[in-house]
């Protein structure tokens, strides 16, 4: 049996090219960067390189704006907790209902344990920000927004450079966690007034344990990692040399098959949608039908648990999730389908098939020869309420 995966936004296959490009540094060429001998040279060159394919994907004006980290969620929580440190005299912080554990976890416990105002902007039945509300939230008392470019579940894409704008009218600084954006829609950092930007490398063929914190040239940063002096002493710490050079040829492969993205791995997406829509009744694709990242379906099964969709797709070789990985162990409705108002008949079987570049229609095709079936047996198990009561509650 053939195994198809499309859990893409959990993390992706690391691309043989980017597997090719690390070994060296394993091996051969394993100086420390900050080694002035040969060894330290061609490491310290590497990254470099790194550096520059980086900057090119993400449209940096300068190299040496990208602080590498563990991954996402260290850079959003050196983001907001630097913004903290540097305007101490600003104690608010603007985010929105359905970000990434990284940030809300860590505003909760900035609320508890440092009484931290948290302004959490409310989204609507796509999940599209409220704008009103966030343009609301703005003041002179804030220290950072941290907003998502893209969200993790639905795909959504919010409107991270005109939220910038906004933000830079009261002083505050900008943050945004693009760790799904990123490889998937154009980005040009250079003409935004976004200050700092996170991503990773699992999610775009790269591997795990790597990412980058983007800091605008200027703008006031504060190590949450202190120690040596390397990243020009924004994160200490000798660099994960193998990690950075393949998250830098991810970088440069994702740059390269941006088009492919948004036009072939879209089609497997709407490919799908179609096809469930038209097989499954009482199906609902989910997110801003518009706004939304080229790969991502996050679709409702009525009267479904997919906790039991999970297991019999998994039985027949197909991966997918229900939400993000950090919290798909829980047996809770999704944060951000509650914040979308769903009702648990629909927000407890909520499937979300997130594509790469390594899917194809042959994929798509075999999910849409066993979902019917699928649905049919599962909804033959005592549930919830009638299609007809899910009516009422607006959802259809």
């Amino acid at each position: 049996m053939r195994s198809i995966y499309l859990d893409n936004n959990a993390t992706t296959r690391v691309d043989p090219e980017v597997v090719e490009e690390m070994l060296p540094f394993f091996t051969d060429q394993f100086g420390n960067p900050s080694s002035t001998h040969a060894f330290g040279s061609s490491a310290s060159g590497a990254v470099r390189k790194a550096r520059r394919q980086l900057q090119a994907l993400i449209g940096a004006e300068f190299d040496y704006e990208m602080a590498f980290t563990s991954g996402g969620t260290e850079s959003d929580n050196a983001a907001i907790l630097s913004a903290l440190e540097v305007m101490p005299e600003r104690t608010e912080i603007v985010t929105s209902t359905v970000e990434h554990p990284a940030v809300l976890t860590l505003c909760a416990d900035l609320e508890k344990t440092r009484g931290i105002r948290v302004h959490r902007v409310p989204v609507d039945r796509l999940g599209r920000l409220d704008l009103d509300a966030y343009k609301a939230a703005l003041s002179p008392r804030v220290a950072i927004v941290s907003i998502m470019w893209a969200n993790n579940e639905t795909g959504t894409i919010f409107p991270a450079i005109e939220l910038a704008n906004s933000a830079k009218e009261v002083g505050a600084l900008f943050h945004t966690d693009a760790v799904q954006a990123v490889g998937k829609i154009p980005i040009d950092l250079k003409s935004t007034a976004i200050d700092m930007l996170s991503l990773s490398g699992h999610k775009l063929h790269g591997p795990k344990g790597i990412g980058a914190l983007y800091i605008r040239r200027g703008v006031p940063f504060r190590s949450l990692i202190k120690g040596g002096h390397q990243e020009r002493g924004r994160r200490a710490g000798t660099e994960n040399t193998p990690g950075i050079v393949g998250l830098g040829k991810a970088a440069e492969l994702a740059l390269k098959f941006m088009d492919d993205e948004n036009t072939r791995i879209k089609s497997l997406r709407d490919r799908l949608e179609k096809g469930v829509l038209k097989r499954v009744p009482y199906a609902v694709v989910t997110g801003d039908p518009l706004e939304r990242l080229p790969n991502t379906a996050y679709i409702s099964f009525h009267q479904v648990e997919a906790d039991g969709m999970l297991f019999l797709l998994s039985r027949y070789g197909i991966a997918c999730s229900s939400g993000s990985a950090c919290s798909s162990r829980s047996l809770e409705p999704s944060h951000a389908l509650k914040a979308m108002n769903y009702p648990d008949s629909a927000a407890h079987g909520t499937i979300r098939f997130s594509f790469s570049r390594h899917n194809s229609e042959e994929d798509v095709d075999r999910v849409l020869e066993v979902i019917p079936g699928i649905v049919e047996k599962l909804r033959d198990m005592p549930r919830y309420g009638s299609p007809a009561e899910e009516r009422r509650s607006g959802l259809r």
